[in-house]
């Protein structure tokens, strides 16, 4: 049966086509940060869980891709529909989408193993079906007779968008206005409806008999009608493991200082896909010369951030230049590859070399990188490698020579700070980085001189503006650094101070500082249960162990800690006091806190929620399913105190809501006193704290200046529901 109804020379076929294509894309781009949100309750807030999720997509992409180039090579068109339509009702059996029954989390074993297990178990059917669409589709149009049908190309552009919009629609839209289930549910309609725009597509594809093998090439005009070199190939790989490598190591570095949750794992992806749009698009093309100009700047500032931070604490303009620059490399390098695709006859070919570049970037971002490196230096490496993307004809020898000499006047301000003894280098980096400017800009059109001043420049930063660390280690769920710094001694995860202890105290009995400090709210709420000397206490998020030192005789103290690096950092007695002096017997529950309280027997007199210092806050902790749990393992009069200091969150409100809904009695205090009663190493605080009984919270509310907290109208946070972009405080640049 055939679809002459269409009109193969008019608009229709394309439309069809189209039309489907984006409605797949749409459905596969949707289903990765709604099944990432799903599964977070279950695996923690970490970054890496997004990044390890997109080593799970790239590599079963690679596996449709690989499937649509095998049907259309060796099966018939009539038994590729066929083929591919079994598989997309199979997929069915997995709908609606949810997190598979009695799967739980078992810190004992690989994260990264466990992550891309679940993904597998829960939405591998569904993404397998769906990554495999694309190609075919363009495949099938190639041998529909319809318009530009000997270049089919124009569909991936089609392909990127419908991705990028359902990417966007995700957090702007379905997140804030529905519940996971219910998106759950649209999503499992929405793929029936896809069948009956592949059997259209596939009818209209036509019959016959000749397989991919056999059909004679059609017209191109771009790449070769025959064999593929490997030299192609090779460019192919390389072309799409940048893009790829950079959007994962960009997301890791927003995520650990703003967040883990869709919106930050959204944003690089959807650029990632909006690249595509514009490389892949017939239509008109950005001036190269202003891409690459816009190229340069960016990846001058991107230069500096990761060279030392000289923009101090990470924020929104650090933020938005790292996203540019990703953005303006991803579409650099992808215009290269639609200029280098073949004919259309190795169209799948093509796809497959391109799936597999970017997963090598996953592979290389989630599993290697944290295996090899003790920090997130993947960010750094893949920016060197950018830099050979720069136009230009690779003259090795004048590069070398160019990129010596530009080094060396990159690094003369900096060594002259140096050698003058100068006590603040900020100034001469500054010049350096005006340098490195100049240099780039002169040797734009030399890629290997500007990969030279690249790398002189890093290792400049690297040495003399980044603080030297006493200790590193990197985990899956971030990199930690301790280091001496202003009399005190930091724990650092990316940008934000998880504890410190003053320089002044190592040896003796130390006294907390940071938010810990005597005068502060959460060591008031502390010390408030001295008054109960057999009193249990439950602190979420271990940092260098400085509220242990408020445990009274008789008290029977518990940590929980979702990293066991935390733990051995401060546990070693080398780097600080607070564990050994005061702590050293109150046991750490290694694993996501939420879980492991679940499974745990334990009634707290005070639960202490501080997984919020850090700016990555993991929004499973703080909805009303885990509140119910807190409250299981919470004495009648119980207290629950979250800290909630944050440079982007006011999440004050989001509490107040929960309380809202569980009838608790919530009180809020914000701690800041005026820069001459600072104490050293002390830093303003908020918290919050929580209660079934006006008699729990009587002895805290007593200690400070507590005001009770009303809730607004709207909804509270839950496993099923959250709205992150509504807690964003404002902007700062």
């Amino acid at each position: 049966m055939q679809m002459e109804m269409i009109d193969r020379r008019s608009s229709g076929l394309p439309m069809l086509f189209s039309m489907t294509i984006f409605s797949s894309a749409c459905l596969l781009f949707f289903v990765q940060p709604m099944f990432a949100k799903m599964v977070l309750p279950a695996l923690g807030g970490s970054s890496a869980v997004w990044t390890t999720a997109m080593l799970f997509f790239q590599t079963v992409l690679i596996l449709g891709y690989l499937y649509a180039h095998l049907s259309v090579r060796y099966l018939t068109p009539r038994a590729q529909l066929v083929v591919h339509l079994c598989v997309w009702a199979l997929a069915l059996a997995f709908l609606p989408i949810a997190l598979p029954q009695g799967w739980t989390y078992d810190p004992a074993r690989p994260a990264a193993w466990q992550t891309l297990t679940v993904f597998a178990l829960g939405v591998g059917a569904p993404f397998a079906a769906l990554s495999a669409t694309a190609p075919l589709l363009q495949a099938w149009y190639a041998r529909s007779g319809g318009p530009s049908s000997d270049d089919p190309y124009f569909l991936y552009a089609a392909s990127n968008l419908g991705s990028l919009l359902s990417l966007l629609a995700f957090p702007f839209v379905a997140e804030p206005l529905f519940g996971v289930r219910m998106i759950g549910q649209g999503w499992a309609g929405l793929y029936l409806v896809l069948g009956a725009g592949l059997l259209a597509c596939g009818l209209a594809m036509g019959g016959g008999s000749a397989t991919g093998a056999d059909r004679p090439a059609m017209r191109t005009t771009a790449g070769p009608q025959d064999r593929i070199s490997l030299r192609q190939i090779g460019i192919w790989l390389g072309l799409a493991f940048l893009p790829s490598s950079l959007m994962l190591s960009t997301t890791s570095t927003i995520a650990t200082d703003i967040g883990s949750f869709p919106l930050v794992w959204v944003i690089p992806l959807a650029l990632y896909l909006a690249s595509f749009v514009f490389a892949f698009s017939r239509a008109g093309w950005p001036g190269s010369a202003t891409l690459e100009k816009l190229f340069l700047i960016f990846l001058i500032y991107s230069l500096v951030i990761y060279a030392g931070d000289l923009t101090g604490s990470f924020g929104w303009l650090p933020f938005v230049t790292l996203v540019g620059f990703f953005f303006l490399t991803a579409v650099l390098a992808h215009r290269r590859l639609y200029l280098a695709r073949p004919a259309e006859r190795h169209l799948t070919v093509f796809y497959v070399t391109m799936s597999v570049g970017g997963a090598l970037g996953g592979l290389f971002n989630s599993i290697l990188a944290p295996m090899i490196f003790t920090d997130v230096y993947e960010g750094p490496i893949t920016l060197l490698a950018c830099t050979l993307l720069l136009t230009g004809a690779w003259r090795v020898r004048d590069g070398l020579v160019a990129g010596v000499l530009g080094a060396g006047l990159c690094a003369a301000p900096m060594a002259l700070g140096l050698a003058t003894g100068a006590e603040a280098l900020r100034p001469y980096a500054i010049a350096s980085c005006l340098a490195t400017f100049l240099v780039f800009w002169r040797c734009r059109r030399n890629p290997v001189a500007a990969f030279v001043t690249a790398a002189v420049v890093l290792m400049l930063g690297q040495a003399f503006l980044v603080p030297k660390a006493l200790w590193k280690e990197r985990s899956f769920f971030g990199s930690y650094t301790v280091l001496d710094r202003d009399g005190l001694r930091i724990m650092m995860h990316g940008t934000t101070a998880h504890g410190s202890e003053l320089l002044a105290d190592l040896g003796q009995r130390p006294t907390p500082v940071t938010y810990y400090s005597s005068d502060g709210p959460l060591a008031r709420v502390v010390m408030a249960e001295a008054s109960r000397p057999a009193a249990r206490i439950g602190i979420v998020g271990l940092g260098v162990g400085a509220l242990g030192c408020y445990r009274q005789p008789g008290q029977d103290w518990h940590f929980y800690e979702i990293d066991a690096a935390v733990d051995r950092m401060a546990r070693n007695s080398g780097l600080f006091d607070f564990m050994r002096d005061c702590s050293a017997d109150i046991p750490t529950h290694i694993g996501d806190a939420r879980v492991t309280l679940a499974g745990q027997d334990l009634t707290y007199d005070l639960l202490v929620i501080d997984a919020y210092s850090s700016d990555a806050i993991p929004v499973h902790l703080m909805t009303t399913d885990a509140m119910r749990t807190y409250l299981a393992r919470l004495a009648p009069d119980g207290v629950i105190a979250f800290h909630v200091s944050n440079r982007f969150f006011d999440l004050q409100p989001v509490l107040a809501r929960i309380a809202r809904d569980l009838d608790l009695r919530i009180y809020s205090e914000l701690y800041t006193p005026r820069p001459d009663q600072l104490r050293p190493g002390e830093l303003p605080s908020q918290v919050v704290v929580l209660s079934r009984s006006a008699a729990g919270l009587a002895p805290v509310i007593a200690s400070g200046n507590w005001t009770p907290v009303a809730a607004d109208a709207r909804p509270a946070w839950s496993d099923d529901y959250s709205n992150v972009l509504g807690a964003l405080r404002r902007i700062r640049f």
